[in-house]
């Protein structure tokens, strides 16, 4: 498997050799945006034909649909080209529409078009639709031809010539009948639609160029979330992740902020989340629709993803987690959000009505897979566990209050209460999955852990309250994985471990395991963190995890980054942990070779350039076969070796030991202990001090490793990961040499396809050649 992250440029030679193309103002590529707390959502409901969903709450609330000059949302080989000259482009539409400020009102529909006059100047003209329409003010044929223009209210008395050759942007204001433009409650909250059908743009300026290439399927799988694509199209979302080579499952997560209906508490001052009407709101209803029907005609299980987080700011206060001083439990996302306590009965009755919710729209197209994603006691990074809210405090009893930080040991009262709080946590989750299970008897249920916080090393007792064993199998049909704080540090070892750890309390094996890897939240990271991603993806396919996950899309598409299957067998399949027949490898050749690129001058001077840091190895087996069983044993392992296909152990006959014959734990040195990092690659010296020549070991023999710290044989406290990686429990401290001593052998693979082998080699006196390569692992 390889991967790549894409730029600008790759765009630019997507487009051009891929030869696409879409009409502008394709239905799939408009955006819908708009002001807290209204909630809007576009999607299409013909190749020519979209729809907005919208509530209002206040009577300034405006939503834009919105038409970008250039895409700045869609994966680079996937978008359409710029094209910021409109001129000689027309669009016509029927408009349709309900529930909104109607055509020929004085703050009706509006195009707002963005960019800059003939001169270069910022300007923006504003269109009033009603002066480009026939018909009714709810039912209207219009067209627009953008090399003939006029914005201003009354034409031609206000007319004001648009100059479209340089545009950025337009969109279509749309506002309900209580609009003011100045900030107040509307009576009630005002649901809209508005439809725009038969779609028709036309001129020698109504084409894009567009990347449309298919990346082949790659065996991973794609997270994505509600809160990032509400703005989108579901077309334009799924488009992206068929397109590149995501098959399978979609991990969907429903959101914290964009999916709830709203109620004006004038009490406190604030919207507040509310069932009044409905559980979901109809704009987020309509696109989930929209969402389940499409991916399922495009054959992927969409998994709905619901968790225990709120958007703070529309939150009853009574629902929230606490900590000992009373404060709530809040998230760094700015807007902050809150967690729901487990023990407040309002709040998690409504999480269950959610997620029956969403549990009928994925039954309405086929079967239901519901993830119960992170739930948790939220634990702050210095201890402060948020178990305090008077729901909790009821439940849990006055030993709670003894209950504040769990950095340390923590006593056996202490310890009473965090497990009584995990038995909470699991029976809110069996609640919620009971309630997902009322709608669909067979949806296949699962929980999503995030192991960094949960096995966090500073709180030892953490685990108790949140990965209680009441969640253990068959609690869950799948348990799935998250812990990139980990992958971010590039920490193989401890991601292993976790994942060892979680199956050993929980009891999924493997095969009823998910794994997600990401993510990077900042563009700037992304040449350090997507590595890392992908190789710990890899990582959890190795271990026999079910399915592996990239978290998320947005992030896929911001920084380009690209998965593909490179050809050759993935590094799981192409290696068979299996020995050469040693009787045959004992009086095998060798030949170590490097690559050095070397140029003479005019003059005879010589400049010389090692191309490789490492010798690559290759040896003939053949003056090992001796009679006609050797042959035997050599072309059946051949066979199973598919030849060169598949590599395996070979046994060097002259070098095989970190050291001596014995090899002692202070053979090779590894590294010096920072406190910090817990893993460590086995490698072999050869030669002395900065000139040495250091060998990657990647397939120590089974049970020949010794390990020292600070010079001491280490007998506990570490573990030997795959990829010759010897991982500690904790982190050695600052200063202390970590060194490791082990017999090794080298993965080797037949250099040709093909072996030539007879009974006249040997009884001639000959040695048949049997090449073997070095494969490079690290």
């Amino acid at each position: 498997m390889g991967w790549w992250l894409a730029t600008d440029a790759d765009a630019d030679r997507a487009r051009r050799q891929a030869g696409g193309w879409i009409k502008r103002f394709d239905p799939r590529f408009w955006t819908v945006n708009f002001p807290r707390p209204m909630m809007a959502g576009v999607t299409t409901t013909a190749p020519d034909a979209l729809r907005v969903d919208a509530v209002f709450y206040r009577t300034d609330d405006l939503a834009g649909l919105i038409w970008e000059a250039a895409d700045t949302i869609d994966h680079p080989l996937l978008r359409y080209e710029t094209a910021r000259d409109f001129r000689q482009c027309t669009l016509a539409f029927r408009w349709r529409s309900s529930g909104l400020m109607p055509l020929d009102a004085i703050n009706g529909p509006t195009l707002t078009i963005e960019g800059r006059d003939a001169s270069g100047g910022a300007k923006s003209w504003y269109v009033r639709l009603w002066n480009y329409a026939e018909g009714t003010p709810e039912d209207a044929m219009i067209r627009l031809d953008f090399g003939a223009m006029d914005g201003g209210f009354t034409l031609p008395a206000d007319a004001d010539p648009v100059w479209a050759g340089d545009i950025d942007r337009m969109f279509v204001s749309l506002v309900p009948p209580g609009y003011t433009g100045i900030s107040a409650e509307l009576a009630a909250p005002a649901e809209a639609w508005v439809e725009l059908t038969g779609m028709v743009s036309d001129g020698a300026g109504s084409t894009l160029a567009i990347g449309d290439g298919l990346v082949p399927p790659h065996g991973l799988m794609i997270a994505t979330g509600y809160d990032d694509a509400y703005n989108q199209t579901p077309a334009r979302v799924l488009r992206q992740i068929l397109a590149l080579g995501y098959r399978g499952a979609i991990d969907h997560y429903v959101g914290m902020s964009h999916y709830f209906r709203l109620e004006w508490n004038a009490g406190a001052g604030l919207h507040l989340v509310s069932l009044t009407g409905g559980t979901l709101n109809v704009a987020a209803e309509a696109w989930h629709k929209d969402f389940l029907a499409r991916a399922a005609a495009l054959g992927f299980e969409v998994i709905l993803s619901m968790s225990y987080e709120l958007l703070d700011q529309h939150c009853w206060n009574d629902w929230k987690q606490r900590a000992a001083d009373g404060s709530p439990a809040l998230t760094g996302w700015d807007p902050p959000s809150t967690l729901l306590s487990p023990a407040s009965d309002p709040a998690m009755n409504y999480l269950c009505t959610v997620a029956t919710a969403f549990a009928t729209l994925a039954a309405g197209v086929g079967s239901v897979h519901f993830q119960i994603g992170e739930p948790w006691w939220w634990t702050r990074a210095d201890g402060t566990i948020c178990l305090h809210d008077d729901a909790a405090r009821a439940a849990l009893g006055t030993d709670a209050d003894g209950v504040a930080s769990l950095i340390g040991p923590q006593t056996d009262a202490q310890k009473a209460v965090l497990d009584a709080a995990g038995a909470l946590l699991s029976a809110s989750t069996a609640t919620i999955g009971a309630a997902v299970r009322a709608v669909a008897p067979d949806a296949d249920l699962a929980l999503l852990a995030y192991l960094p916080t949960v096995l966090d090393p500073r709180m030892p007792e953490a685990v108790r309250a949140n990965m209680p064993v009441g969640w253990a199998s068959p609690a869950f049909d799948r348990l799935q994985l998250e812990d990139y704080d980990w992958v971010q540090a590039g920490d193989t070892g401890v991601s292993a471990r976790g994942a060892a750890f979680a199956t050993e309390r929980l009891g999924y094996p493997p095969g009823q395991q998910d794994y997600f890897s990401g993510f990077v939240l900042n563009a700037s990271d992304a040449a350090t963190f997507w590595p890392r991603i992908e190789a710990a993806a890899r990582a959890a396919q190795a271990r026999g995890t079910s399915r592996a996950f990239i978290w998320a899309l947005p992030q896929v598409a911001r920084d380009g980054f690209t998965v593909f299957d490179s050809g050759e067998e993935s590094a799981v399949q192409a290696f068979d942990d299996v020995d050469f027949p040693l009787s045959l490898g004992a009086e095998a050749s060798v030949a170590p070779a490097f690559s050095t690129a070397i140029v003479t001058t005019a003059a005879g001077v010589e400049q010389r350039n090692a191309d490789w840091a490492d010798a690559r190895l290759r040896f003939d087996a053949g003056p090992g076969v001796r009679s006609e069983e050797d042959i035997a044993t050599l072309i059946a392992f051949f066979r199973a070796r598919r030849g060169a296909a598949r590599a395996f152990r070979f046994r060097d006959p002259f070098d095989a030991s970190s050291g001596g014959a014995v090899p002692t734990p202070l053979d090779q040195p590894l590294g010096i202990g920072d406190g910090t990092t817990a893993s460590f690659p086995l490698v072999k010296r050869y030669g002395e001090g900065n000139d040495a020549q250091v060998r990657r070991i990647t397939r120590p023999v089974a049970g020949s490793l010794r390990v020292a710290v600070g010079g001491a044989e280490a007998v506990t406290g570490w573990s030997l990961l795959d990829g010759g990686i010897v991982s500690f429990v904790t982190a050695p401290a600052p200063g202390a040499e970590i060194s490791a001593g082990y017999l090794f052998d080298v993965p080797v693979r037949f250099a040709e396809d093909s072996l030539e082998v007879g009974r006249s080699t040997f009884l001639a006196g000959e040695a048949p050649t049997v090449p073997l390569i070095e494969v490079r692992e690290a």
